[in-house]
């Protein structure tokens, strides 16, 4: 099983760790800050350093307790140990994205009622569709007032691992149309923007809503008869 540094400190840049398996031309570690990727956000990317060469990795997924890690270069072998190294400005900004699609889902289910049918990412840039019959300009303007507002109230972010019976008695955990978690998972990983939003969610954020930026709204369209999509920008 590989230790998921990235769960509990999305600010780990670097860390040492030990080659536990090589499976299928991917290095599984003992232990990683690459996020494997999932529920929209991208995987990480970076580079292992071992035996006085480095090895770029690109491509990162998960398969089952474990994340596989492919080096685009030379392979270590079992029980080598490693320096790992996340690409940061890529992860920071994936970050901040991936907290703003929470600022905008929290807006958007307080105010509005809302729930999420799907969203994606990559850095700076987001879509999340919702359950709306209609959406307008004049619309988007004014959940781009008030998310902002939300950015400025400068509201830190808890991370929280749960068993998953308690995780599930918080009422509104899950705001995706479909629920995502596994039905064998037994904790369940939660964020909560204090006092906006609270949900299960796997991926990195940042620790305060400030440390986004600006978020702009730079479209809306229909994807269907109640689904509409918003796409952000982060600035």
């Amino acid at each position: 099983m590989t230790k998921l540094l990235f769960q509990t400190d999305s600010y780990l840049k670097e860390t040492k760790a030990t080659v536990s398996a090589i499976e299928d031309g991917a290095v599984i570690l003992d232990e990683t800050i690459f996020y494997p990727g999932g529920g929209g956000q991208p995987a990480d990317q970076g580079k292992l350093l071992c035996k006085g060469y480095v090895s770029r990795i690109e491509k990162v997924k998960k398969v089952g307790d474990n994340v596989l890690h492919f080096p685009a270069g030379p392979m270590p072998e079992i029980r080598d140990k490693v320096q790992c190294k996340i690409d940061w400005d890529r992860r920071y900004q994936l970050m901040r994205t991936h907290t703003a699609m929470h600022i905008l889902c929290g807006v958007i289910w307080r105010d509005f009622g809302a729930k999420v049918t799907g969203g994606n990412m990559e850095p700076l840039k987001a879509r999340m569709d919702f359950e709306f019959e209609a959406m307008s300009a004049d619309f988007a303007e004014k959940v781009e007032e008030l998310i902002n507002k939300e950015i400025a109230a400068a509201r830190p972010i808890k991370v929280n691992i749960l068993p998953r019976e308690e995780a599930f008695k918080i009422p509104d955990l899950i705001r995706t149309k479909i629920n995502l978690l596994p039905e064998g998972i037994q904790q369940v990983r939660t964020i909560e923007l204090v006092g906006l939003d609270l949900q299960a969610d796997g991926g990195t954020h940042v620790a305060n809503t400030e440390e986004v930026g600006r978020i702009k709204i730079v479209g809306h369209e229909s994807k269907g008869k109640i689904n509409k999509r918003l796409r952000i920008e982060v600035e």
